[in-house]
């Protein structure tokens, strides 16, 4: 019987089939047993979500039909709750319950997370965790007190799996206050040289 890896999540035997085929199941092999992927959030992990502002969860009704839905909010909304569970507030919105509703058939889970500043994408394979009237004292946790919709539901993610992609092709964005420093800077040396310009006009 051959060993299993946490990878095995995605690389099913379809895949490895199919990999094999295309000769590159010899490398993922040798990858599995050198660095698996994670199943627990690591302090890195813990880190990297709480500068995240927005995720991609993928979620599949009975059917197989995938949907993919983008959720956003103030930096760190994702909240780690401990080395095995991620939980978000799920606020009232356009009221289609696409995601909620596949939930309800298929618990299975998949974020995909993009760091575009530092060229940097994780994924992370998870199962929708049923709330509970213990799930109650989360509210007050993940919720946005700044925020005025209501929070309709707490959606509690196990995780199974999750690992870091290579950089390639992730071409570089910067959101308004991340490129606020450089303009900053840049503004700050203009006027430097200008005071300069203006001292050495005056000296004519």
């Amino acid at each position: 019987m051959s060993k299993s890896f946490i990878s095995d999540i995605a690389f099913s035997p379809e895949v490895k089939k199919r990999q094999e085929e295309m000769g590159s199941r010899k490398t993922y092999q040798k990858m599995a047993e050198r660095r698996d992927w994670q199943d627990t959030i690591t302090e890195g992990l813990e880190s990297f979500l709480a500068l995240r502002d927005s995720f991609y969860m993928a979620s599949a009704n009975n059917e197989g039909q995938p949907y993919i839905q983008h959720r956003g909010g103030p930096k760190g909304f994702l909240k780690v709750l401990d080395e095995k569970h991620l939980a978000f507030a799920d606020y009232s919105g356009n009221r289609q319950y696409i995601s909620v509703g596949n939930f309800d058939v298929n618990n299975k889970v998949h974020l995909f997370l993009m760091d575009y500043p530092n060229r940097m994408r994780i994924k992370i394979w998870g199962e929708i965790v049923p709330q509970t009237e213990e799930d109650v004292t989360l509210f007050e946790k993940v919720s946005d007190k700044d925020y005025a919709a209501k929070v309709e539901r707490i959606i509690k993610i196990k995780i199974n799996a999750w690992d870091v992609n290579c950089p390639q092709h992730i071409e570089q964005r910067f959101t308004i206050e991340e490129f606020q420093p450089r303009i900053q800077r840049l503004e700050n040396k203009i006027e430097e040289l200008e005071k300069q310009l203006k001292e050495f006009q005056d000296k004519k």
